[in-house]
């Protein structure tokens, strides 16, 4: 998490003694401390949370584009095509 902000804010949790069990455990398996466990952990769950709640906007020109681009049919992908019709590794039974 390379950042060149300095660290001086604050956040105070409340939590079970399972769960902090549970999260020094995990620190200690990542070779982590549980505060940069705890912060690298919700950083990655904010990271995919906020991409489809953030807005952005395109130029008219641009809007076209993408719409044209979305009424496109689908390029062939013959090899995709194929991987999907075989037994998968666990239909199989074998890994």
């Amino acid at each position: 998490m390379p950042t060149t902000e300095t660290r001086n804010e604050k956040l105070d949790l409340r939590l079970t003694p399972s769960a902090k069990r549970a999260l020094q455990t995990a620190a200690l398996a990542a070779n982590r401390s549980v505060s940069e466990f705890v912060l690298e952990s919700a950083l990655s769950r904010a990271e995919e949370t906020l991409p489809d709640r953030q807005r952005f906007g395109l130029s008219a020109e641009k809007w076209k584009a993408f719409q044209a681009a979305l009424s496109r049919p689908p390029r062939a992908a013959p090899r995709l095509a194929r991987l999907l019709q075989q037994p998968s590794v666990f239909e199989r039974g074998k890994i």
